[in-house]
């Protein structure tokens, strides 16, 4: 057989500019040469912003803030694409972000109509995205952060309609609709706003006298790597909330399933969940509890976790259910599982990868 060169970017050895490319970010992160275009935000910040109790797409919007991608005229110029370079809301200056959310006439009475024009005052606004960051971290009223973003998020949507629908900014209008939105993010769990669900569970306790379900399942493979899922349920089941959990150096089903249900447990008790059920398909595990069966052992010592558990916080049961039941739990533990597999994998050839340069 004769030598050939292969390339180990990629599974089958072929070279791709795909695989170098990513090949040459990761090496770039890895080197911490690679920074993203909002250096101002640091770790925490990122970890407050997708941990804001508003929607989805309001924390999308925010984060194209800080990069400075939103599509304004100057955006759109920069990619050459051919428009006026203009505001479109009051024809007077070029469209910067700067402009259209803090110096442009319509938007600053804007503002001064809201309850907020008091806020940014002695501020440096040398950029928007630097601007509403220093905002922020003034800012520690989770209304009224979600006040300040509902009227950015009207700014822009007014902005929108002015372009693509040709209306005009009312500011009456737009402020009820600004206090209706921000009532009804208060009202909606963080969690299920961009879904569209009702309110019908609350995090402290429940409505309509019925009871959340917890799914909880445990995958494993080969190599000592393990996974747990716990899916939350209300009453219509419809999923609530899921956490996962990794495992690296355990390998047998019986103790990944009991380590994921104790897991259950204690995000149920740190969630402030009134009433629970929790189900599963570990029918062993489900007789070990029953039946007392709780030896000196290491699946015997989690269960005796978990009997303490139940009895120290009443409001919650056990139910077995079958595999077909507990389809969600097992389908996001199999889904966690591969995921943190490929992870595995990735972070196992970087490491290869450098030993040989």
């Amino acid at each position: 057989m004769t030598d050939r060169l292969i390339w180990h970017g990629t599974s089958d050895g072929v070279f791709t500019v795909k695989s170098t490319y990513h090949l040459a970010v990761d090496l770039a992160r890895r080197n911490c040469c690679w920074r993203a275009t909002a250096s101002w935000m640091d770790r925490a910040s990122w970890i407050w912003l997708w941990g804001a109790d508003i929607p989805p797409k309001l924390k999308v919007f925010v984060w194209q803030i800080f990069h400075r991608i939103l599509p304004t005229t100057e955006g759109l110029i920069e990619k050459s694409v051919p428009v006026l370079p203009r505001c479109p809301v009051c024809w007077e200056a070029s469209e910067t972000m700067e402009h259209l959310f803090l110096d442009c006439p319509v938007t600053r009475a804007l503002w001064d109509y809201s309850r907020l024009e008091h806020l940014g005052q002695g501020l440096p606004c040398h950029t928007f995205p630097l601007f509403l960051k220093r905002l922020f971290t003034l800012v520690h009223q989770p209304r009224m952060i979600m006040d300040v973003v509902a009227v950015l998020w009207r700014i822009w949507k007014s902005r929108n309609w002015v372009v693509f629908e040709g209306k005009q900014f009312r500011f009456p209008a737009l402020m009820r609709q600004v206090h209706q939105q921000c009532e009804e993010w208060e009202r909606v769990p963080a969690d299920r706003k961009e879904m569209g669900l009702h309110p019908t569970v609350q995090p402290s306790g429940l409505t309509g006298g019925s009871s959340l379900v917890c799914m909880w399942d445990g995958a494993t493979r080969a190599g000592s790597h393990s996974a747990g899922r716990m899916v939350l349920l209300d009453p219509y089941r419809m999923v609530i909330r899921a956490q996962g959990v990794q495992y690296r150096v355990v390998d047998d089903p019986l103790v990944v399933e009991a380590l994921v249900l104790r897991e259950a447990l204690l995000w149920r008790v740190a969630n402030g969940f009134q009433e629970v059920r929790f189900e599963g398909d570990a029918k062993v595990i489900f007789d070990k509890i029953n039946q007392a069966e709780i030896r000196n052992s290491r699946i015997g010592m989690i269960l005796d976790e978990i009997c303490q558990c139940m009895g120290n916080q009443p409001g919650f049961s056990l139910r077995f259910v079958g595999r077909r039941n507990d389809r969600v739990a097992h389908a996001v533990a199999r889904k966690a599982l591969s995921l943190y597999l490929s992870t595995c994998r990735a972070f196992n050839f970087l490491t290869w990868l450098f030993s040989r340069m």
